[in-house]
């Protein structure tokens, strides 16, 4: 079953609005996924695909994490995430829903059940943390520092430290013997999903973890209302042993340990399959901004979206994050939002028959095309398929075999590390040389030093990270381009 994905705008308490990013599958009863901190939605693909066989699911990222706005607050607490939770539901147009939610998006998802019970039919809860006061006071004070850019990338080294070390030692600050977890790892495949995910959150993990630490544990009294609540924990979470620190919990709820994650998956499923909510279908306005499907050129995917007018393409490893005002602008496979695009082509022609596809499924009618680096290239053939305007552009400087050599860094995840630094010094090094890899007096190129903020270079990082098929592309632009 075919996963989509959504944008849609919900309301603040102040008035404005923010944007919030989700996926959806499925039929049936809906059902809401609430995803641990830092991660975003993207941690259910899995689940999701097998839960759209019995509900419709709708899995949000939460403000500040993923692809979701944060909330219009210095320091927002646990309800804040809860009502938000409230109003995603109120802008998507459900009554009520049941819910699962994992660690702290657990806590959020029974934080909003107190405040708003009769919007959930049922909570389904993968651990739940009950800290006793004195580990509040050392998480808090440790846990999740705030995780903010600097000039020459010393916070990648640390986050990427962190988050190995935090499959070794709970918690991960705190090493020790007796303090292993059983899954210790150095592998980079499990390290690099989360994290990216922290790249994406920046500091919002650190505001969002400690709302949730920060959150009332009360279980409600008899005779409250509330849903029927689900609460497990299985061998090897460090959240297993707080199942016994819940005491008393009202008669619809069920506190059950298992043994695996299999066993917590089925004993979640068979709670929420019998306290389904009524059925609705959830809204899908137009913010313009979303999702194409594309199957053409060997592709088949998602590409994201944004905006309308004409055409504007960005560079091999970069994203629509970059787009000029006022135009449509379209993450490329394998960049940005778009779905990866695995043994991406390096030919040309099999980037612009997606392009051209994308805009016949979007239904767009740009005037021209407009391309960024590289792709000025790809832009002048996209054109000449849809008949359009194309604007020349003068393609990067440099001698094209040294462009396809060291054009773009490898960015393999490695078990140290290493190449989140090196996307960040070849972005430095990007802003002050033309081209980046040829620095010298001679290649120097002016710029203004307000390029090489942290917070300037974080969104450009986050970019180059994300664009797993930027080596493919740049070297179908270099071989269409021809010799210099």
């Amino acid at each position: 079953m075919r996963m989509t994905r959504a944008f849609i705008d919900v309301p603040n308490p102040d008035g404005s609005t923010r944007r919030v990013h989700y996926r959806r599958a499925g039929s049936g009863p809906p059902l809401l996924l609430v995803h641990q901190s830092p991660r975003s939605s993207a941690e259910y693909m899995p689940l999701i695909g097998r839960w759209a066989a019995h509900f419709t699911v709708i899995a949000p990222d939460t403000p500040g994490f993923g692809d979701s706005a944060p909330l219009p607050l210095a320091l927002p607490e646990c309800e804040d995430y809860a009502d938000a939770v409230v109003a995603l539901l109120d802008a998507l147009g459900l009554p009520q829903v049941g819910a699962y939610g994992f660690h702290s998006g657990a806590i959020i998802l029974v934080t909003a059940a107190k405040r708003h019970p009769d919007r959930f039919s049922c909570l389904a809860c993968g651990g739940y943390a009950v800290w006793t006061e004195a580990e509040k006071a050392d998480f808090g004070a440790a846990y999740t520092p705030d995780f903010l850019p600097v000039p020459f990338g010393e916070h990648l080294a640390w986050l990427w430290g962190r988050v190995q070390e935090q499959s070794w030692f709970f918690p991960w600050y705190r090493p020790g013997n007796g303090n292993r977890l059983p899954m210790a790892t150095l592998d980079p495949a499990q390290a690099q999903p989360i994290v990216m995910e922290c790249l994406a959150a920046g500091n919002s993990f650190s505001l969002g973890y400690g709302a949730v630490l920060r959150a009332r544990r009360d279980v409600p009294p008899p005779g409250a209302p509330t849903p029927p609540v689900l609460i497990s924990a299985y061998e090897g979470d460090p959240l297993k042993a707080h199942i016994a620190r819940l005491g008393e919990v009202p008669p619809n709820w069920r506190v059950r340990p298992v043994e695996t994650p299999a066993e917590l998956e089925a004993e979640a499923l068979a709670w929420l399959l019998a306290h389904p909510a009524p059925p609705a279908t959830p809204r899908t306005p137009d913010v313009g901004e979303g999702f194409i499907s594309v199957s053409a050129g060997g592709f088949d995917g998602l590409l994201h979206w944004k905006g309308a007018g004409d055409l504007a393409l960005h560079a091999p490893g970069s994203a629509l994050t970059a787009a000029p005002p006022g135009m449509l602008a379209l993450d490329l496979p394998g960049h940005g939002l778009s779905d990866p695009w695995p043994d991406a082509p390096g030919r040309l022609a099999a980037w612009a028959e997606v392009v051209v596809a994308a805009m016949r499924a979007h239904g767009a009618a740009p005037r021209r095309v407009v391309g960024a680096g590289w792709c000025a290239v790809l832009a002048a053939e996209v054109a000449a398929r849809l008949g359009l305007a194309h604007d020349p552009a003068p393609l990067p400087p440099g001698d094209r075999g040294a462009w396809r050599a060291q054009g773009l860094p490898d960015l393999t995840p490695d078990w140290a590390g290493t190449h989140l630094l090196r996307a960040w010094r070849m972005l430095r090094a990007e802003t002050c040389f033309a081209p980046w890899f040829a620095a010298s007096p001679a290649t120097a190129r002016p710029f203004d030093p307000a390029e090489l903020a942290p917070e300037r270079l974080a969104v450009r990082h986050l970019a180059l990270m994300r664009a797993s098929a930027a080596r493919p592309l740049l070297a179908a632009c270099l071989d269409a381009a021809g010799p210099q």
